[in-house]
């Protein structure tokens, strides 16, 4: 077993876990400078700190544990750095752009890890993206050097692609030609969905190893511009100047620093402050508590409350949660959300957000929002929704339910329980701030064939609905009583979890995006799909398969039948 197959199946086994919480101190592969609206993203990849052992991150390639340092540096320059307007994508290293994700990686990683490897870096690159659309952050990428796979999918993601004109810089997918493999983190889905590039182009260009540089990579819509070196930084100055003008970002407002998580293990699973994982039997009940006091008097108090505030704080430990399941713990099957607390409280922050959107942090709070629940639609469990009572699914809570895949309401009360009947209520949120990757609000997607559906339920925000009340509009799935409770949870639980993994993880994510295709759904459905079952074939990942074979000399093996 090589070192890391081992360190693989360490993890597998419990014995180390892949830590998503960083800061910019701890940073290996980055660097963040700063210069009034202007930010710098440095990719500076150090080859000998790969998150596993068995591999160097050589010419700027990079695993996982790239990409962690990266999804952290772009959410901290929303939060702490309001005054940032412009982003720009450098590299660090001479000659090189970035080589794209590391092939040793790829090629020694289980299937498992390769395909949450890709789902998370699709992520974060949509994040680049949200950023763009909603927050008046725009990205300048710069490329000088080889801009390979990955690498040129980064750059895919930013608003405006500078190529330096220097005879040698290009930019190329060359995954299919090379590695038997597509360029899975969006890059057939931006070249012709984003850049618009021309089939026959796109042919030509995904099937080039060398890559295209200079006018041709500008003609063809690769690029938005080729400067030569003399004149690269005067470009690059200027095009930064024209983004920062159209920007909404505040100018004199302070940052909210987003300090570290509290979490805690213990033997049943993580504990943060707000939310809890208890996990058994391949189940993972993620429970998510309430505020305990009342919404900040106006938009100051709320930054003075910083990272505790409780929308933000929630939604950061539900985030890592998610990913901890998604990376950590392969085996379970099912996902259990649960709440506790005041279904009142939480309208009360959901009404304080809305009437305080056009604030910058209750801004990026909703769409911190909006990117969690999006994770938690694209994580391949099972997900459940049980409200019983003490829950608190209430508008931005609510949106579990309508993510999950079933959802049971508790018709009454428990035996021994003195608590009331637990409602669901909706606030304005939950009819446009949280879209879908399809673009539609989750109640729009379950409504495809009732539409009005959507309009009944908006004429009633604010209202505390009782199961019967709740299952009339079809906001859950079924209503037990209390009879019938405990038995219809177990039965779910233990079907769901007898079930073939691989089957599940195709119905779920067919069943979870109805309703038009984006390129977001196009990215993470059909893209995603390929490559996930490419991955699994031998032309790519066999003995002889290309993966294996990169670097060694010897050209790959194919079985040449098309499937």
């Amino acid at each position: 077993m090589n070192a890391m197959a081992e360190a693989r199946h360490k993890l597998a086994n419990g014995a180390s876990r892949i830590d998503f919480r960083t800061e910019p101190s701890r940073y290996r592969h980055w660097k963040l400078k700063l210069d009034g609206e202007v930010a710098t993203l440095l990719m500076d990849v150090d080859k000998n700190a790969p998150l596993f052992e068995g591999y160097q991150l050589k010419l700027n390639s990079y695993d996982l544990g790239v990409d962690i340092e990266l999804a952290d540096a772009l959410e901290r320059l929303r939060f702490e750095h309001p005054g940032v307007k412009v982003i720009l994508l450098r590299s660090g290293k001479p000659r090189v752009f970035c080589a794209g994700a590391n092939i040793r990686m790829l090629a020694g990683s289980t299937h498992g890890h390769k395909v949450n490897f890709c789902k998370f870096t699709n992520e974060t690159r949509n994040a680049i993206e949200d950023a763009s659309d909603n927050s008046g952050q725009r990205m300048i990428c710069v490329v000088s050097g080889s801009c390979a796979g990955g690498g040129y999918e980064l750059a895919l993601a930013a608003d405006h692609i500078i190529l330096t004109d220097d005879g040698s810089s290009t930019v190329s997918l060359p995954e299919l030609p090379l590695l038997a493999v597509l360029p899975g983190t969006g890059g057939l889905t931006r070249v012709t969905d984003k850049r618009k590039v021309r089939r026959d182009h796109a042919d030509v260009f995904c099937t080039t190893e060398e890559g295209i540089k200079g006018k041709r990579a500008a003609d063809w819509r690769l690029v938005d511009e080729v400067v030569p070196n003399s004149r690269l930084e005067d470009a690059v100055a200027a095009r930064a100047r024209e983004f920062a003008a159209k920007s909404d970002r505040p100018v004199d407002a302070k940052g909210v620093a987003l300090t570290p998580l509290d979490v805690r293990a213990n033997g049943k699973g993580r504990a943060y402050q707000h939310v809890t994982v208890e996990i058994a039997d391949r189940v993972a009940a993620v429970t998510l508590r309430g505020p305990e006091a009342a919404p900040p008097a106006d938009a100051k108090a709320m930054e003075g409350q910083g990272a505790a505030f409780w929308p933000l704080a929630l939604a950061r430990e539900l985030d890592d949660s998610i990913l901890d399941i998604r990376l950590n713990e392969p085996e379970v099957a099912v996902i259990v959300f649960k709440s506790e607390g005041d279904p009142a409280a939480v309208l009360a922050y959901d009404a304080f957000l809305e009437s305080n959107r056009a604030h910058w942090l209750a801004r990026e709070i909703l769409l911190k929002w909006k990117r969690v629940l999006k994770r938690v639609d694209l994580t391949s469990r099972s997900l459940v929704a049980l409200i019983e009572p003490g829950s608190c699914f209430a508008g931005t809570l609510a949106e579990l339910i309508f993510a999950s895949d079933r959802s049971y309401m508790l018709d009454g009360t428990l035996d021994g329980d003195n608590r009331p009947p637990a409602p669901v209520a909706l606030s304005a949120l939950n009819f446009g701030s949280y879209p879908m990757s399809n673009g539609l609000t989750r109640l729009a997607t379950r409504f495809l064939a009732e539409p009005q559906l959507v309009e009944r339920a908006s004429a009633i925000v604010g209202e505390m609905l009782d199961a019967e009340a709740a299952l009339g509009l079809g906001l859950v799935t079924f209503a037990p009583d209390n009879i019938d409770w405990d038995d219809e949870i177990r039965v779910f639980l233990e079907e769901r979890t007898s079930f073939s993994p691989d089957a599940l993880t195709g119905m779920e994510a067919n069943l979870r995006f109805g309703g038009p295709e984006t390129m977001e759904t196009k990215i993470f459905a059909r893209l995603t799909a390929w490559q996930n079952w490419i991955f699994q074939r031998p032309n790519a990942v066999g003995e002889a398969g290309a993966l294996r074979r990169y670097g060694t000399g010897q050209k790959a093996a194919f079985d040449m039948k098309r499937v």
